[in-house]
């Protein structure tokens, strides 16, 4: 537990109680275009049926049903697949989770990009694991870098990788990286843990294949999540990896609690029967493509000129990158929430070895178009200000 620690996100964002605050920190999806409608017949038709056992204890794995669809969906995706490879678990989090304790021993290293995903940060913190990191450039993390560090460290025990719109930065890993990605695992016997849960919100460019549907030698471990294209309240997403690593991930989620709703695995089963999956992930996806352009032209309009940023082609992020010496976390306390009552994740956190101060998340996905346009605006006019004072 001495690796433990409170977020710091958590602790900075709870200055920002102002009701008139706008956030743009949470990697949350727009409730608006949660199926509401959908759900809510789903639910009913299950609780109607005298022959559902939707109330009932199931396998720790997941409802076959369910299993059964995702099986399918990842098939579409190019990954061979059975019900036998998946295990359905408590949204993406519980999978790192799950994967951490089986897989990483104190000491063991975890090779990550840099900066990378904080909740897998504290999913892997409590098994004691050492870091290296990779840094990320315009086509994903450095492979070269990743190369490096295989070779020199033999304690190397798994690479942590989200290859598509990466949380935090929006950058997307090309088709030669990812190619690269499996041959270096390869080589060095290293697992891959994938994580995908943005794979499914792109605005623009045509989908890449996934690391999983590259996997030559079965040690690639996917892990993919209805949180963003349906609804994060359902806590239901999904790992799928060799048969003999999923009998061991399902007795760890047995362990840890029995399984996940099978209510939920039901009402969502049955939603996929006759719901066009493909139909809203498209309409949301278009929907979140317009706040992103919204968002960055009111950037290139109202920041600095110095400020860079990210421009992802789907997920819900964009990354900020200031002067080195500029503290984001110290500025959003300080001037950010009094004076442009803007709330961002300073980026600091998302760093595993050395943290670096001068980046900031901010997310496009929940806020209005209006709040869109007057937090950026807020914001921009409190940085050109600190810009001035700073000469």
């Amino acid at each position: 537990m001495n690796v433990v620690k409170p977020s710091a996100i958590r602790e900075l964002l709870r200055l920002g109680a102002d009701p008139q605050l706008i956030s743009f920190g949470g990697g949350y999806p727009d409730p608006a275009y949660f199926p509401r409608k959908e759900l809510a017949q789903a639910y009913e038709d299950v609780l109607a049926d005298p022959s559902s056992s939707a109330l009932q204890y199931t396998t720790s794995t997941g409802l076959e049903s369910l299993r059964a669809q995702i099986a399918a969906r990842m098939q579409r995706d190019g990954v061979p697949c059975t019900t036998r490879n998946v295990l359905v678990v408590q949204g993406a989090q519980q999978g790192l989770d799950l994967i951490s304790k089986l897989l990483v021993n104190p000491s063991d290293l975890i090779v990550t990009e840099n900066p990378t995903f904080l909740g897998a940060l504290i999913a892997f913190n409590p098994c004691q694991p050492r870091y290296a990191v990779a840094p990320m450039e315009e086509e994903g993390v450095d492979t070269a870098r990743l190369e490096s560090i295989l070779a020199s460290d033999r304690g190397a025990k798994l690479i942590y990788l989200i290859p598509d719109f990466q949380n935090p930065t929006g950058v997307t890993m090309s088709v030669e990286r990812r190619r690269a990605v499996i041959d270096l695992a390869n080589r060095h016997n290293v697992v891959v843990v994938e994580d995908t849960p943005y794979r499914d919100i792109r605005f623009s460019g045509e989908s890449l294949p996934t690391l999983k549907s590259l996997d030559t030698e079965e040690r690639v471990v996917h892990i993919g999540s209805f949180s963003k294209i349906l609804a994060p309240g359902l806590r239901l997403g999904w790992i799928v990896a060799s048969e003999p690593l999923i009998e061991k991930l399902g007795l760890l989620k047995l362990a840890a609690d029995t399984q996940c709703s099978t209510l939920n695995m039901a009402a969502v089963s049955k939603l996929l029967e006759t719901f066009d999956l493909d139909k809203h992930v498209a309409m949301i996806a278009s929907h979140y493509r317009g706040k992103k352009e919204l968002m960055l032209d009111t950037i290139r309009r109202t920041f600095p000129a110095d400020v860079a940023y990210t421009n992802p082609n789907g997920g819900l992020f964009t990354w900020l990158s200031f002067s080195e010496r500029f503290d984001t976390a110290r500025f959003m306390q300080e001037r950010a929430l009094p004076e442009a009552k803007v709330a961002y994740v300073p980026g600091a956190t998302f760093f595993p070895v050395d943290q670096q101060t001068n980046h900031a998340r901010v997310s496009f996905a929940t806020q209005p178009d209006d709040a869109i346009v007057r937090g950026i605006t807020a914001l921009g006019r409190v940085l050109r200000d600190e810009t001035l004072r700073s000469r």
